[in-house]
């Protein structure tokens, strides 16, 4: 290991004014990561059940020493040298207790000493997935953001728990558990969460009367779906269609069943996603659109098969874009209960 990487900062013991204005510039809307930057973890290797997201990086800088980001969901983290310095702990003892979570999350025994410790504290508070960090994919390269719960609990056990406690660890802890990690992070990279809503809205408004009279479209018929999502607190952007998800199974339905054979033969028609969306490079793109003749039986197919038995499992996939993780996605998979959708 690299020298610099014991290297401990100094707390970020200032007034929380004072660390907010040190920021020397705002960051910028989708902020790119630096080789160096995406080389700063050690790279560890993630367990068949949990699969890297396909979820961007809003913002990332570093701050007083210190490397955090915020998730294009809005959740704030550290990387692993950002936790390390935080907390005032070798890089390596960072590895170890990630690994040590890893070990002990696959195994029925109920761990010792302080891998107890971080079970109770993560438990507690609604996390038990299998790794204390969130694996992306950033420029073609794995990378490991640790969430704001879990450098919670890193901060609390080296401030209060470890049988060698330090005062960086403390110092921090009080400031992030003063002001909160989330505001604390917002604040110190000049972040705000953009309008949950903006990019739902573009696609609607892109997409008015695009479908030819006499038709109907997957998109238009399953934003339902998509407004409780929102309100549930899923990002709904490039990364999270139903729409998509949607309109693959009924065309999977449609064509096991023949149903143009019974409506007449689907169409197609030119779908345009908004220029902030990366598919946007390849508009116009050919979507299918439906006679209207077919829409009672799309929409008894929405109700009595998709809600209850394909959605669940399109959502989970979802977890680890919630605040809330697996626990979160579990909630939103069981919104549609079969006597709230029957009628």
């Amino acid at each position: 290991m690299a020298k610099d990487d014991k290297t401990i900062i100094k707390p970020i013991d200032a007034p929380f004014g004072d660390v907010a204005k040190s920021m020397v510039i705002p960051a910028p809307p989708k902020a790119s990561i630096s080789a160096a930057s995406s080389t700063s973890l050690t790279p560890l290797p993630a367990p068949p059940a949990q699969l890297p997201l396909d979820l961007g990086i809003e913002v990332e800088r570093v701050v007083g020493g210190v490397e955090m980001g915020v998730l294009q969901n809005g959740i704030p983290y550290l990387t692993q040298k950002g936790l390390a310095e935080t907390s005032g702990a070798a890089r390596s003892t960072v590895f170890e207790i990630t690994q040590e979570w890893q070990k002990a999350m696959s195994e029925p025994v109920t761990p010792k000493g302080r891998m107890s410790f971080f079970q109770d504290y993560l438990f507690k508070n609604g996390y038990s997935e299998p790794q204390l960090y969130i694996e992306l994919i950033n420029n073609g390269s794995p990378y490991y953001a640790y969430p704001d719960i879990v450098c919670m609990a890193f901060l609390e056990y080296f401030s209060f728990e470890a049988q060698k406690k330090n005062d960086t660890a403390l110092e921090n802890y009080r400031q992030f558990a003063r002001y909160g990690f989330q505001q604390f992070v917002y604040k110190a990279l000049d972040y705000t969460p953009d309008d949950k809503w903006k990019q739902f809205n573009a696609r609607v408004s892109l997409l008015k009367d695009s479908v030819p009279a006499g038709y109907f479209s997957i998109f238009k018929e399953s934003s339902g779906l998509a407004v409780d999502l929102i309100n549930a607190g899923l990002a709904v952007n490039e990364h999270t269609m139903p729409d998509g998800s949607v309109g693959g199974t009924w065309g999977r339905y449609w064509k096991a069943h023949s149903l143009s054979e019974k409506y007449g033969e689907r169409i197609k028609y030119d779908h345009y996603f908004p220029a902030e969306f990366p598919q946007s490079a390849s508009n116009p793109q050919e979507a299918n659109a439906y006679p209207d003749a077919a829409l009672p039986e799309y929409r008894q197919w929405f109700r009595e098969i998709y809600l209850p038995t394909k959605y669940p499992n399109y959502i989970l996939q979802k977890a680890n874009m919630l605040v809330g993780g697996e626990e979160e996605a579990r909630q939103l998979a069981n919104m549609y209960k079969p006597n709230q959708i029957e009628g």
